[in-house]
């Protein structure tokens, strides 16, 4: 009778749970075979390590370089992501926000047709001790298209005491979402408090340090000494070492549908010339406080019907220093701004998700002395809320429908957009 229910159960399958399942078993046997060539590897390069040992009592032989014997060994994870959008702006308004400095990539995104940001990584164990990372960006803003190295960084793999170590270009562990790369993200554009405090994503050259403690649950300990190149860094002070930060991230399981998510962050950067997009300069000291959380729902661990997902973070930031408005002369500048963000992702169904999203921020009040330069606030309370839709027929693909209403000027304006995201090739797990 046992048999008969459990066979009525899988006749009963819908082609859309067994392609769920080939899709999954695919999945699982990809890992698979990636961690068996990794051990391989690894087997290898201690064989010839210990015959190399053992041929030192011997008189010298020529010998060939480790790394030409392995020239076949050399199998790079390569993917491309191709991102673009269709956006449509009830005005044409620039990324300035009203008693708010801006830098980096803090605009918006652009009407009409855009790739968005498009991307090609290159991912590979350089040997046994260091993983390598490569990745070429081509992306659109309000005034050009770049391409460029986006990330190139190398990690350690195999250090004492669970650490990791990191250096090159990457992005900084400082907050929840900007380790993320932009194709992972829930919404088209980021969130009004990441575009206004770390130009979109802060990204920089110079090295990361990580210790991930021996406990259940999960802790994390971090910290990253930069170049500060970048928003809300400039000029590299302080001889190309203009930015530290320091972070910390726990996190666990809460039974077996819940599953959490917690991190502070600190960072000190040195802005030296600092540029803004209203052609005003800051020159001084910047710190940046970050709290963020994210929860995670799916019923008995299984996301393939329904999931869902909270995330949010809060932001305090100091300017202490000198700032210059556009045609203007040098005023003492010393002010605490605030914001923030919190999302609502569910997936309602199979490979439908849906999701809302509000950011708002508190740019302070300076004085009169700023009256009518890029730091008066105008009595503005810079807010903008996002509603978005998405279908992805795989985990390779997925159309986005966003509406946005932003109310960060004096004048709201309302954005329409339609975005897609393909991906081909490797492509490894995302940061939870």
């Amino acid at each position: 009778m046992a048999l008969a229910v459990a066979a009525s159960g899988v006749l009963a399958a819908s082609p859309e749970d067994i392609e769920a399942l080939h899709r999954e078993l695919s999945d699982i046997r990809a890992a698979y075979e990636a961690r068996v060539k990794a051990l391989e590897t690894r087997i290898e390069l201690l064989e010839k390590n210990t015959q190399q040992q053992s041929a030192a009592s011997v008189p010298p032989v020529t010998v060939a370089p480790v790394a030409q014997e392995r020239a076949n060994d050399f199998n790079p994870a390569i993917s491309v992501v191709l991102t673009g959008t269709l956006a449509d702006f009830s005005s044409n308004n620039d990324a300035r926000v009203p008693g708010m400095m801006s830098g980096g990539e803090s605009d918006p995104g652009v009407e009409g047709f855009s790739v968005g940001e498009s991307e090609l990584n290159i991912t590979a164990n350089i040997d046994d001790r260091w993983l390598g990372n490569l990745t070429l960006a081509v992306s659109d803003t309000s005034e050009s298209t770049e391409v460029g190295v986006e990330e190139a960084w190398f990690q350690s793999l195999a250090l004492p005491y669970d650490l990791t170590f990191r250096g090159g270009r990457f992005f900084s562990a400082v907050g929840y979402r900007n380790e993320f790369h932009a194709h992972a993200d829930d919404f088209v554009d980021r969130s009004l408090a990441y575009r206004m405090f770390l130009g979109g994503q802060y990204l920089d050259d110079g090295v990361q340090l990580r210790w991930l403690a021996p406990t259940d649950p999960f802790l994390e300990f971090g910290a990253e000494y930069l170049r500060g190149d970048n928003f809300p860094a400039a000029g590299a002070g302080h001889q190309g070492r203009g930015v530290w930060d320091v972070f910390a991230h726990a996190g666990g399981d809460a039974g077996i549908s819940h599953s959490w998510k917690a991190g502070i962050s600190w960072m000190a950067a040195r802005a030296k010339d600092r540029d803004s997009v209203d052609g005003s300069q800051f020159n001084g000291d910047v710190r940046l406080a970050i709290a963020d959380a994210v929860w995670k729902w799916a019923p008995n661990g299984n996301s393939y019907r329904h999931s869902a997902k909270l995330e949010g973070a809060l932001f305090w930031q100091n300017q202490d220093g000198r700032f210059r408005p556009a045609g203007g002369g040098s005023l003492p500048y010393d002010e605490d701004q605030s914001g923030g963000y919190v999302n609502a992702v569910y997936k309602f169904m199979p490979q439908w998700r849906t999701g809302l999203r509000y950011s708002w921020l508190n740019a302070g009040n300076p004085g009169a002395a700023f009256d009518g330069t890029t730091l008066d606030p105008l009595g503005e309370s810079p807010d903008t809320w996002s509603l978005m839709v998405d279908w992805s027929r795989s985990e390779f693909s997925r159309l986005r429908l966003q509406y946005s209403r932003d109310n960060s000027d004096v004048r709201a304006v309302d954005r329409l957009y339609l975005q897609y995201i393909y991906s081909m090739g490797a492509h490894g797990a995302h940061p939870f």
